[in-house]
């Protein structure tokens, strides 16, 4: 991917617009689902705290402990599979089918570079997605909280104040950084890679979202061991 790189005038183009198609055009979903997930969160843990002495501000704590270790960086990373993964192993797919990848070669050009730098480093944005999605779940959570009564704005502020510990958000974050490199080059690969016709580019992005989706969940399983334990 590294080699034999495509001039910087056309690789800025084509990093334009994958940004616009895999980050940008992404935090719509990752929004709408952030502060409804954040939401729900704070309601279920608040419903199962029912002894009064427990304090109100731990719904706070465990909403923020939720959002920020595991659903944001790791959730977030599994449903983007399948939507930035589908879209990057058809689009790659297609240009295999149709022999647009051959004509590149042809021409000199490095395809592997000119098809999957530019998408590795639009993903080098992910990271401001996810910080997207963190905020948003915690915002869910708060009018969740406030609007059904679980706990006062005081309470879920402390709660999300309180013992907090600023390696969580750089154990999130280099999570992040590993996902979206797989995010980038797993279904690149099932993309470049395959062989047959229109059909096989769906069964194709099938595969790479079950594949991407393990590596991903691996991944979080190892880091978390080396860096929490």
């Amino acid at each position: 991917m590294f080699r034999k790189m495509t001039k910087w005038s056309v690789m800025k183009e084509l990093i334009l617009k994958d940004i616009d198609d895999l980050v940008i055009g992404s935090i719509g979903i990752v929004a709408f689902i952030s502060f409804f997930v954040g939401s729900v969160v704070t309601i279920q843990t608040a419903l199962n705290i029912d002894n009064p002495l427990i304090p109100k501000y731990l719904v706070g704590f465990a909403t923020r402990q939720s959002v920020i270790l595991e659903f944001a960086p790791t959730f977030i990373s599994v449903i983007m599979a399948g939507k930035v993964g589908s879209f990057i192993t058809s689009s790659i797919g297609t240009m295999r089918v149709t022999e647009q990848i051959d004509a590149l070669e042809v021409m000199g050009i490095n395809s592997i570079n000119y098809l999957v730098f530019p998408k590795f480093i639009a993903l080098s944005l992910y990271p401001f997605v996810i910080s997207i999605a963190m905020f948003l779940g915690i915002v869910g959570g708060l009018v969740a909280c406030v609007y059904g009564g679980y706990a006062s704005i005081d309470d879920y502020i402390m709660g999300i104040q309180i013992d907090f510990i600023p390696f969580h958000i750089v154990y999130a974050f280099l999570k992040t950084f590993l996902f979206a490199f797989v995010l980038a080059t797993v279904p690149a690969y099932h993309g470049y890679f395959m062989k047959g016709g229109a059909l096989e580019v769906g069964k194709a992005s099938t595969t790479s979202f079950v594949w991407t989706s393990v590596v991903i969940i691996l991944l979080n399983y190892i880091l978390t061991q080396l860096l929490l334990s």
